[in-house]
């Protein structure tokens, strides 16, 4: 059973989804022959961005999302402290489909775990929040001063520094393991 009050966040896209494999797998199969090869840029041309919205929009590719290892590796951690864990994710504004098949991934992967599906992950309680991508976690900081922010290591997050945040790179287990049970210690 979990301990009471002590509920943890966890972020799908880039945490336990890989997102941005699948999707960089799938452009990849679109590529034709003179087409510039994908480097990820935030500043895509118009034409790359038209294919990601094909792709996102193709019913069932939310819900076959490869699962992500890094995400899966703090959930055990914080299943093993018990935490109360709630999925918490954005739903996208273009792909209502999106948050259906996001809740159909956590009800075939994660049995009877809630999931919150939002446009503003900073107004959702919770002591530890799992997130990969800085603004959001950013925004969450902003309500709440004393929580636990655990970032899965990603391109994007690599020079980001917060004192309440770790990233975490699949090395680095042991930071994780202490911080959690710092706070379950707090909790008391």
């Amino acid at each position: 059973m979990a301990k009471v009050g002590l509920v943890a966040l966890i972020d799908m896209d880039g945490t336990l989804c890989d997102y941005q494999g699948a999707l960089l797998r799938d452009l990849e199969s679109l590529r034709g022959p003179a087409d510039p090869p994908l480097g990820g840029d935030d500043d895509s041309p118009p034409w790359l961005r038209a294919r990601e919205t094909v792709i996102r929009r193709q019913p069932g590719w939310w819900r076959s999302l490869p699962r992500l290892q890094l995400g899966f590796d703090v959930l055990a951690e914080l299943q093993a402290l018990r935490f109360e864990i709630h999925v918490l994710t954005k739903g996208p504004v273009g792909t209502p489909s999106a948050w259906t098949e996001k809740l159909e991934w956590c009800q075939q992967n994660l049995p009877g775990v809630p999931v919150t599906i939002t446009m503003d992950k900073g107004l959702v309680y919770g002591k530890v929040l799992v997130d990969d991508w800085p603004p959001y976690v950013e925004r969450w900081l902003e309500w709440r001063p004393r929580g636990l922010v655990i970032l899965p290591a990603q391109p994007w997050n690599a020079g980001f520094s917060h004192p309440n945040a770790i990233r975490y790179d699949g090395h680095n287990l042991g930071e994780i393991r202490a911080a959690l049970r710092r706070l379950c210690e707090l909790d008391g």
